[in-house]
């Protein structure tokens, strides 16, 4: 550990949460170099859906660089790059209808959120773009401004503008609609709306705390961006690759966006991708308008095919999502049930789900408890309150229930020293400043 604290920059955050030199990860399993082994319930924050080092994936991948495949190629053509493309079209969108181009930006998921708030601008001729309460889109300036969380803000050192905020699905109580609030500013000349580029949204916001848009919510707020000439760019960076079931998370609304961004788990692998996919005549861009050195990561394409050929061929995954996802949320609201007392409530879709417990300082004594007991698990939303349940989709049944057992455990002991503790509030103190 030493090299880390003598040189590495204090911004590391997990390092700080997971104290541990991981050397081995294989499926839903990590391992340190005392060789003990962990449960992985982060996945890559989403990054790897089909686990670590995936089997299918790793001999296409171990194949493709023992011949001396393309590994950097900018934005030449390369025939990893085709293969992907062909796979992508062939078995994500023309079964879905979806007619869209795409585009390939810098390898991360704030990469392709700026090429779509850009292209969105460019094409519409106005500059500001709506985003909503709790969301997270990046860290680079433009989808800073997009960003909620005053965390993430207040780092960036400069005002944030283009964007207006509106509030996000349940923002304002369940029985209030949000995109009638949104309909209201767009048709009133002084509500000091102008009329925006684009819309931008997460369908499950992961990093705002686990918010679920309703299905109603999204076909409402795609009527609303309809109805005033507005371009909706929904950001499945998380959500997407299957994470709520479905390859894309707003299938189930039966919308259709006019530009999608994808990152995380599009390689597979945890290799980095990312791409914008646009409505055909929204492609105005001129050659190298918008560019990036490692647009063009062959690694990815190949394990990216691999995985979609593979997993998405057909519903066998879907249908284990499914099943995987009422599992989860049938053990959480069990949990709810038995240590609530106005604590805990659970919430999510698919195998995207979350704990949202009563403070921050509940949620990391729990993860911290669970952590000692194997299990890497992390929380978010806009005080950590959420514990957030992002497993790979391909976990085996076992390991699922093993680790939400290791949670219901943590909860349970958490819960009883906090009875002993009230007297000598310590314990979550301790927590804190652990994750500090």
């Amino acid at each position: 550990m030493k090299i880390f604290e003598e040189i590495e920059s204090e911004v590391q955050s997990y390092a700080r949460v997971f104290p541990r030199v991981f050397t081995e990860a294989r499926d839903e399993f990590l391992f340190d170099q005392d060789g003990k082994r962990y449960l992985d319930f982060l996945a890559g924050a989403g990054t790897l859906n089909y686990g670590h080092n995936n089997p299918i994936l790793k001999e296409q991948l171990l194949d493709y660089i023992a011949r001396d495949g393309i590994t950097h190629g900018l934005d030449m053509h390369t025939q990893a790059k085709g293969e992907f493309l062909e796979a992508f079209n062939n078995t994500i969108l023309k079964p879905r209808g979806m007619d869209y181009v795409v585009q390939f930006t810098g390898p991360t998921g704030t990469n392709a959120v700026e090429a779509a708030m850009k292209i969105a601008r460019n094409v519409t001729g106005q500059q500001n773009i709506v985003t909503f309460t709790n969301g997270f889109h990046g860290v680079s300036l433009g989808s800073l401004a997009a960003t909620g969380n005053a965390h993430h803000r207040d780092a960036a050192g400069i005002a944030l503008n283009g964007v207006h905020r509106a509030p996000y699905d349940g923002y304002l109580g369940d029985d209030i609609d949000t995109t009638e609030y949104l309909d209201k500013l767009l048709s009133d000349s002084s509500s000091g709306i102008n009329s925006p580029a684009g819309v931008i949204v997460e369908t499950v916001q992961g990093e705002g705390g686990i918010n679920v848009a309703s299905l109603d919510w999204l076909r409402n707020l795609q009527r609303v961006c309809r109805k005033h000439g507005v371009l909706l760019i929904i950001d499945d960076i998380q959500a997407g690759c299957g994470r709520t079931g479905q390859f894309f998370s707003f299938e189930a609304a039966g919308i259709e966006p006019d530009i999608i961004t994808l990152s995380k788990s599009l390689s597979g692998y945890g290799l980095p991708f990312a791409v914008v996919l646009m409505k055909p005549e929204l492609d105005q861009w001129k050659p190298g308008e918008h560019n990036g050195t490692f647009r063009g990561n062959n690694l990815a394409f190949v394990t990216a095919k691999a995985a979609i050929e593979h997993y998405w061929a057909n519903t066998q995954l879907s249908s284990e999502i499914e099943r995987k996802g009422n599992y989860i949320a049938e053990r959480l609201a069990r949990i709810v049930d038995c240590f609530g007392e106005g604590q805990f409530t659970a919430r999510g879709r698919g195998m995207f789900q979350g704990l949202n417990c009563v403070s921050g300082e509940l949620s990391n004594a729990i993860t911290q408890r669970a952590f000692k007991r194997g299990l890497v698990i992390e929380t978010s939303g806009a005080d950590d309150q959420v514990i957030k349940f992002l497993c790979p989709l391909t976990i085996g049944q076992a390991s699922l229930e093993e680790g939400i057992d290791i949670v219901e455990q943590s909860i349970k002991e958490v819960c009883q020293a906090t009875d002993t503790m009230l007297r000598e509030p310590v314990y979550f103190d301790q927590a804190k400043t652990a994750r500090a």
